[in-house]
């Protein structure tokens, strides 16, 4: 082979390189801006002043051991396995269960909420911003709420479509599947997002959307088809059926809700609950509707200051982009 057709296939080569390089380079970028990159689209997107002050206040007096006459009404304890927190405008009640041994042990967290007002149940997002990719810590997101007792949201950053309304305000309406309204009269009902527009659920009361899924109890019964049930359908799809760890949120009357967050994938303290046995429970619990929250290592459920369960047994949080709380 001469020199020139050498220096030819050396060229040709670079060249193939390079273009391989930039390929790669280009999925690795589309990879990165769709699920890695912040993308903000409203800053300051809830006016988070209408948060609870009293929440902060009376954790605080609680402990610094302050009795002020404002807040003498309010009250938070713990037991054991048991956590409390009342005052005149809401009552909440956590337990802490665990069934089976073995590596069939499960263990989960349910909070029993009454609240005198609807306006007591609040959406919040990470760093008070809209958009994709933006995530903090529940417990982050709750200290900056003043949350009193909060369980992560439906990840919407995750995906680009679904009906969100957080606390009255209108920020995404693109129909895809079924979702979860929140009435300002106290009641809470699944609905089909295709059916309606945020405006229209806006004018009946809806005060919040949740956009995850699936229903786990309709008319007081629980779910038990999920045979076809898949996590939306972006980049890793997949079946949820297995035993995960779970978040949902379920009512049994007006104003009277229930935070569930079931740990999982670690043997010996939780292997976590099928979507069957979650939507078994929540029937159990007494609920007319119930639906399924972002899961997995996102399931957090944070009380007074900590989080109180452990995320996938091993006490570490993942960001999320939003919770649902009461503050």
């Amino acid at each position: 082979m001469s020199k020139h057709s050498r220096r030819l296939t050396k060229k040709r080569i670079l060249i193939i390189i390079f273009i391989f390089l930039l390929a790669v380079c280009t999925v690795l970028y589309k990879l990165a801006d769709r699920y890695l990159i912040e993308h903000v689209e409203i800053s300051n997107a809830l006016d988070t002043s209408a948060a609870s002050d009293a929440a902060g206040q009376a954790s605080q007096s609680v402990n610094t051991g302050s009795s002020g006459a404002a807040y003498d009404s309010e009250s938070v304890s713990s037991s054991g396995n048991e956590w409390n927190y009342t005052s005149d405008s809401k009552t909440i009640n956590i337990k802490k269960i665990t069934e089976g041994s073995g590596s069939d042990t499960v263990t989960y967290y349910v909070a029993d909420i009454v609240l005198k007002d609807s306006s007591e149940l609040k959406s919040a997002f990470a760093k008070n911003q809209f958009g994709s990719n933006i995530i903090e810590y529940t417990s982050e997101i709750s200290e900056e709420n003043n949350a009193i007792l909060a369980i992560n949201g439906d990840y919407y950053g995750f995906r680009d479509d679904g009906i969100v309304i957080r606390n009255g305000e209108i920020f995404r309406d693109i129909p895809a599947r079924t979702g979860l309204a929140f009435y300002e009269n106290g009641t809470m009902t699944t609905y089909d997002e295709t059916g309606t527009t945020a405006e229209e659920l806006i004018s009946q009361g809806v005060t919040q959307t949740l956009s995850f899924g699936p229903v786990l109890v309709k008319a007081s019964s629980a779910v038990t088809d999920f045979g076809t049930t898949e996590i939306d359908t972006n980049f890793g799809n997949r079946s949820i059926q297995n035993s995960n760890p779970r978040t949902g949120v379920g009512v049994i009357s007006a104003n009277h809700y229930v935070f569930v967050v079931v740990d999982g994938r670690s043997k010996g303290y939780s292997k976590g609950m099928t979507l069957t046995e979650f939507a078994q429970l929540f029937e159990s619990l007494g609920c007319t509707d119930a639906y399924n929250l972002d899961g997995g290592g996102s399931s957090t459920m944070y009380f007074n200051g900590e989080v109180i369960n452990n995320p996938l047994g091993k006490n570490k949080e993942r960001g999320v982009s939003d919770i649902l709380y009461i503050g």
